[in-house]
C-alpha cells in the first residue's frame, strides 16, 4: 500500500470511527433518559419501556423499531471495533522501535486507556445485554418479566451496582476522549477556542450521560428507587 493510499484509508477509517461514535453518543443519551423514568415509578418506567416495543405501529410490527435499532447499533458496532482495531494495529507497526518522549505521554496514556476503557466497555454491554434484554438475568432469583422490578433487584445488590458504576467511569473517559478525537477527525479543532470547545463538549457528555446513568443504580442501592 502506498503512502498516499494509506493515509487515505487511515482518514476513511477515523472518519468511520468518529461516524460510529457520534451515532452511540445520540442513543446513550436517548437511553439515560429512558433510564431516569424510574424515578417516576413503576408504572411510568414500564409504560416507557412498552411504548419503544409499540413505537411506529402500525407501519411497523410490534418491537419493528426496536429491531431496527438494534441493527443499526450491531453494524455500527462491528465498523466502531474494526476502524478501532485496524488504527491500533496501523499505529504498532509505525513503531519500529520503542521509545519514550515526554510530551506525548499524555497521549499515549489516552490511547492506551481507550482500548482497554473500550474493551470493559464492551464486556459490560454483553453483560448487560444478558442481564436485561436478551437472558434477563435477575441475581436476586425473582420474576424477570417486569422491567422496572428487574432494575430494582438488579441495583439493589451491591456488587451489581459496583459493576456499573466502573462500567460508566470507562464510559465517561472513552467518551470524553473519543468527542476529542471525533471532533479532531471532522476538522472542527483548527484553532485554540475551536479545541477548547471540544474538549469541553468531551467532558459535558461524559458527566450527563454518565452521571446520568449512574443516578439509577446509586438511589436504588440507597433506597430511594424501590419496588
Amino acid at each position: 500500500m502506498t503512502g498516499a493510499r494509506a493515509s487515505r484509508s487511515t482518514i476513511t477509517l477515523k472518519l468511520l470511527m468518529a461516524a460510529s461514535g457520534i451515532l452511540f453518543i445520540l442513543y446513550v443519551l436517548a437511553h439515560m433518559y429512558g433510564n431516569l423514568k424510574a424515578f417516576s415509578g413503576h408504572d411510568a418506567y414500564n409504560q416507557y419501556a412498552e411504548h419503544l416495543r409499540t413505537l411506529g405501529e402500525p407501519m411497523l410490527p410490534y418491537t419493528g423499531f426496536l429491531w431496527i435499532m438494534r441493527a443499526v447499533l450491531i453494524v455500527a458496532l462491528v465498523v466502531h471495533v474494526y476502524a478501532a482495531l485496524a488504527l491500533w494495529r496501523r499505529a504498532a507497526k509505525a513503531r519500529s522501535q520503542r521509545y519514550v518522549v515526554k510530551k506525548n505521554l499524555a497521549s499515549s496514556f489516552s490511547s492506551r486507556w481507550m482500548r482497554w476503557g473500550g474493551l470493559t466497555i464492551l464486556l459490560f454491554l454483553v453483560w448487560h445485554l444478558l442481564n436485561f434484554t436478551i437472558g434477563k438475568v435477575n441475581v436476586q432469583g425473582g420474576s424477570t418479566n417486569d422491567p422496572y422490578n428487574l432494575l430494582v433487584d438488579t441495583f439493589d445488590t451491591w456488587w451489581m451496582t459496583l459493576i456499573y458504576l466502573v462500567a460508566m467511569f470507562a464510559l465517561a473517559m472513552h467518551l470524553h476522549h473519543g468527542t476529542w478525537s471525533a471532533a479532531q477527525t471532522l476538522g472542527l479543532t483548527n484553532n485554540a477556542r475551536a479545541r477548547r470547545n471540544a474538549k469541553a463538549l468531551g467532558w459535558i457528555l461524559a458527566v450527563v450521560i454518565a452521571g446520568g446513568f449512574s443516578l439509577v443504580p446509586i438511589f436504588v442501592l440507597a433506597g430511594v428507587i424501590t419496588k
